[in-house]
């Protein structure tokens, strides 16, 4: 799995490129559905009790993100990184929104959703940075603030791209306008062990190139211009059991995803999963669920 280099027209989004982005979600929708949940919910789940499965427990995820945005019954509402389309669908059927806009670099993901979408859902392959298109009742994104900067920057460079996608976000909504926003980020501070250094380039190197988990306080920082924190919770727990929830899938269909990716990607994702699944129990990783509401 190796990258091409970066061209200056990709590196002026300070983010990753579009070229790292297919790297992950390309790899095929028919590899994804073997393991994800029947919604192809690619992000942390919001779990209930031990008899909860994963399914519910997504949909309640949704639940929470959309109606924190304060989503319910808006008339257009724009998803930055929409992924398979699991948040459009459950804006537009359970929220009731009357039109939806997401954004993903990846083309495997339009194709899937265009099989079912209606024209009230508009998707496009298009970096946030290149919209420019009017107005938003409510905005959500899960699991893409991570690849808005890149792995190797320094906080001040980093803090430059993440006030940049906060300075959009705020001229996109109107005043009390939301954004909920979903995100990995850089657990507690202390000393790692060799185990945990190798986990961590593994997972920037193999999985996810060119991105970088933020430390909370940079993301706070990074909005405080724009907007006001209504509410933050950190759920590494419900991570962890995600991604175990997921392994333990993939792992029972080891041979199915072989014959759709090989053996070298089947590997890498489940070396990638227990990895996470280490990492966000022992804090090294956490999972920021944050209601921004603009000023």
């Amino acid at each position: 799995m190796t990258l091409s280099a970066r061209t200056a027209e990709q590196d002026r989004y300070q983010g990753a490129s579009d070229t790292a982005i297919r790297h992950h979600y390309d790899l095929g929708n028919e590899f994804y559905e073997l393991w994800l949940d029947p919604s192809r919910t690619y992000s942390c789940a919001l779990w209930e009790g031990p008899d909860d499965d994963l399914f519910s427990a997504q949909q309640r995820k949704l639940n929470y993100m959309a109606t924190g945005a304060g989503a319910t019954g808006a008339g257009r509402v724009l998803d930055i990184g929409c992924g398979w389309g699991s948040m459009l669908r459950h804006l537009v059927e359970v929220q009731k929104v009357r039109q939806v806009v997401g954004l993903t670099l990846s083309p495997a993901q339009v194709e899937s959703i265009q099989t079912w979408a209606d024209d009230r859902y508009d998707v496009r392959v298009q970096n946030w940075a290149d919209h420019g298109d009017g107005r938003y009742d409510a905005i959500v994104s899960m699991g893409a603030f991570e690849h808005f900067a890149q792995h190797g920057m320094n906080r001040e460079q980093r803090l430059a791209a993440y006030r940049t996608f906060f300075k959009r976000c705020h001229d996109w909504l109107p005043p009390g306008g939301r954004l909920a926003l979903q995100t990995n980020i850089a657990g507690r501070a202390r000393a790692v062990d060799r185990r945990t250094v190798q986990e961590m380039l593994f997972i920037i190197e193999r999985i996810f190139p060119e991105s970088v988990m933020p430390p909370l306080s940079e993301i706070i920082q990074g909005a405080e211009r724009e907007f006001d924190v209504v509410t933050v919770r950190n759920d590494p727990d419900h991570y962890a059991r995600t991604c175990q929830t997921w392994y333990d899938t993939l792992s029972a269909r080891r041979e199915q995803a072989r014959t759709v990716v090989g053996d070298e990607v089947v590997d890498d994702y489940l070396q990638y999963l227990a990895a996470c699944v280490r990492q966000f129990e022992r804090r090294n990783l956490g999972l920021a669920r944050i209601i921004f509401e603009r000023v």
